[in-house]
């Protein structure tokens, strides 16, 4: 009764999201106050209403209720109860439930939060927001419905894809779709702002909030992702430039132009055509990935195979809501005001500069994945194209950007004094050039160019620090004065300095473990040792073991360091015994920010394994400084000028006359 009560909870979701679609939008046209907040209960009761349903989808997998087509599919009973759960959305049809389930709650979030909005922009904010909820919706119930029975009933499932049967895959999902889904709301206040005719700072000190929290959870979504790929599959990466990586690549680095763009136009009224057209393409963007991984054009580990009736359908999707956005923004383009002027050299400038490359960069990762696919649909011809092409392109466009960004917030607004900002960068850069030095000298006969691209990740980092030392004024005043003003500083100085501290560190993270690991491919048999990055490695034997719903054979190694015992490392083949299904379990042990990294291979007759080492320098800091980035945009998101938006005018008090007033 459960499973039929999500149902029909996802029917009434449906017809909630259209009418708060209609609703708010005919009384904004029409001035009609009563029928604008009709969207605010409607997103609450929508958010409710999808809840419920995911909900009974979750009982449905919890209680292993196999009479859903959908959990048998994608569950056994046999599972651990916290892969049950995301078992939910590790598949098409339940993550898609859990997409809109994110979306409805955004449309609530702004109808809770907008309370200081306009009337006529939050009544036009939510009818775009439930739009998009009421397309989804059907494209659930039509071509992914998650409720559907079986009868007979099977007596046990079919069991999740193993290599989903991980912590990682129950947390990657929700953070990615949050991030996704959060930059929605910018695309709706965008198509709101058109609508209306109002452009100005007010709208972007709205929307820059949303984008900063869209942000911060995209970067921890991908983060999360490409540290499950590092340890679950084995292969010893952390990008491989896969196409449905590059789809949630690309959001994330028009979103971080749109925070920069949606920053100049709050504080100078500058970029408005700009900044509009970000928020419009972010989405868009995530919409696009959603597009590739489940249409059936893409194959990877990540995508979901599907019938191509649901490509279409989402294509469609697609081409109302982006033709439809970028349609409103070609006719209204015209008629926005320019905003202030600046000169080239000027914090506006700087963020000009880093807007122009992110989005170029967006552009150049979208063109390598889609060029492939449209190559083969026109002429039938396979190609692919893989890092070389990523890593040439995108680092030469990286390069200036990251070079510039330490002198962007050191620029003053309008006209800025870039031989002062590199004076007040000085210090910073003597000792990036020292690290580099440093670094080209330890590690002689590598890359020429590593130790000069992790001085550039220094120079990142003490660069954000010479900010907030310039703030606060450490060099002019007294040093208990200084610390006084560095602690009174905003909130969104720290955030600012904290994600900008962070791509210094994940940069030298990227480089380090890309130029200076090490790898052994070798047979090894018990007893056997082998050296890898100063550690010794001994194979001490493979011995089975059984797991809920798996049986492996776990390799054991032991790791000493001159002689003496560092600790052991674990690596096993499993074999999942629902689905016969083999997985590597790939064991690592941590020294530091560096890691040992150890893969099984398949055994040889005469006892002997194949056995794959890595020693991964830093590798660690590729994550400390995305997780460290998204800390960035919580700090920022603290800041009470972002989270108080813009407050509505004092009611007008009556003047008083003269003699009144003595």
């Amino acid at each position: 009764m459960i499973v039929e009560l999500g149902h029909y909870a996802l029917v009434l979701a449906l017809a909630t999201a259209i009418l708060q679609a209609l609703l708010p939008l005919a009384g904004a046209l029409s001035s009609d106050t009563a029928l604008m907040r009709t969207g605010t209960n409607a997103a609450f009761a929508g958010f409710g209403l999808t809840l419920l349903s995911f909900g009974a989808l979750t009982t449905a997998y919890v209680t292993s209720d196999f009479s859903v087509a959908n959990v048998f599919e994608n569950s056994h009973s046999q599972m651990p109860l916290i892969y049950r759960f995301s078992g939910v959305w590790g598949n098409h049809e339940g993550s898609m439930l859990l997409w809109l389930l994110i979306l409805s709650f955004f449309s609530a979030l702004v109808a809770f939060f907008g309370t200081h909005l306009p009337e006529r922009l939050k009544a036009l904010v939510l009818s775009v927001q439930a739009a998009l909820a009421a397309a989804f919706a059907l494209f659930i119930l039509a071509t992914s419905n998650p409720f559907l029975r079986l009868d007979p009933a099977p007596g046990e499932g079919s069991d999740l894809n193993p290599v989903l049967q991980d912590i990682g895959l129950a947390i990657h999902p929700p953070l990615l779709y949050l991030g996704y889904v959060g930059f929605s709301v910018c695309f709706s206040f965008a198509v709101a702002a058109l609508i209306e005719g109002r452009l100005d700072a007010a709208w972007a000190r709205w929307v820059r909030p949303w984008a900063l929290m869209a942000w911060s959870f995209l970067t921890l979504g991908i983060a999360m992702g490409s540290y499950w790929a590092y340890y679950e599959l084995g292969w010893g990466g952390w990008w491989f430039w896969d196409p449905v990586e590059n789809a949630s690549f690309m959001p994330w680095l028009a979103g971080t132009a749109l925070l920069h763009s949606a920053l100049v136009m709050e504080k100078r009224e500058a970029l408005k055509i700009w900044t509009v057209l970000l928020a419009i393409l972010t989405f868009s963007l995530s919409l696009l990935g959603t597009f590739l991984v489940r249409s059936g054009v893409l194959t990877s580990v990540h995508a979901f195979a599907t019938d191509p009736t649901r490509g279409v359908f989402i294509l469609a999707i697609l081409v109302i809501f982006i033709g439809g956005a970028l349609s409103l923004f070609t006719l209204r383009a015209g008629a926005l005001k320019a905003g202030g002027l600046f000169a080239p050299i000027s914090r506006e400038g700087a963020l000009v500069l880093n807007n122009l490359l992110l989005t170029t960069a967006a552009a150049t990762v979208l063109i390598g994945t889609l060029y492939p696919l449209v190559l083969e649909t026109l002429t039938g011809d396979k190609i692919s194209v893989g890092a070389p092409f990523f890593n040439l392109t995108f680092g030469l466009l990286m390069m200036p950007l990251l070079f510039a960004v330490p002198f962007g917030p050191l620029l003053a607004w309008k006209r800025g004094d870039l031989i002062g900002a590199a004076q007040r960068l000085m210090a910073a850069a003597l000792l990036s050039l020292v690290a580099a030095a440093l670094m080209l000298y330890l590690r002689w006969g590598g890359p020429v160019l590593a130790p000069f691209v992790m001085g550039l990740g220094v120079f990142l980092m003490l660069g954000s620090l010479a900010e907030l030392g310039t703030r606060a004024g450490f060099a002019k005043l007294t040093f208990s004065v200084a610390l006084r003003r560095l602690i009174g500083l905003p909130r969104a100085s720290f955030g600012t300095a904290l994600a900008h501290f962070g791509l210094g560190m994940t940069l030298i993270g990227i480089v380090s473990a890309t130029a200076y690991q090490t790898e052994h491919i070798l047979e090894m048999r018990r007893g056997e040792t082998v050296e890898a990055g100063g550690y010794s490695l001994t194979f001490d034997g493979l011995r089975p073991a059984t797991g809920p719903n798996f049986t492996e054979e776990r390799g054991h190694f032991l790791v000493r360091q001159r002689g003496v015992s560092a600790g052991e490392v674990w690596s096993s083949k499993r074999l999942y015994t629902a689905r016969r299904m083999p997985t590597t379990e790939a064991g690592i042990r941590t020294f530091g920010l560096s890691q040992l990294y150890v893969s099984l291979g398949d055994a040889r007759d005469d006892g002997a394994v194949v056995v794959r080492i890595w020693w991964k320098p830093w590798i660690l800091c590729i994550w400390l400084g995305a997780l460290m980035m998204s800390v960035g945009g919580a700090v920022s998101l603290s800041d009470r000028r972002l989270r108080i938006g813009v407050p509505a005018k004092a009611p007008s008090r009556p003047r008083l006359s003269a003699e009144a007033a003595e």
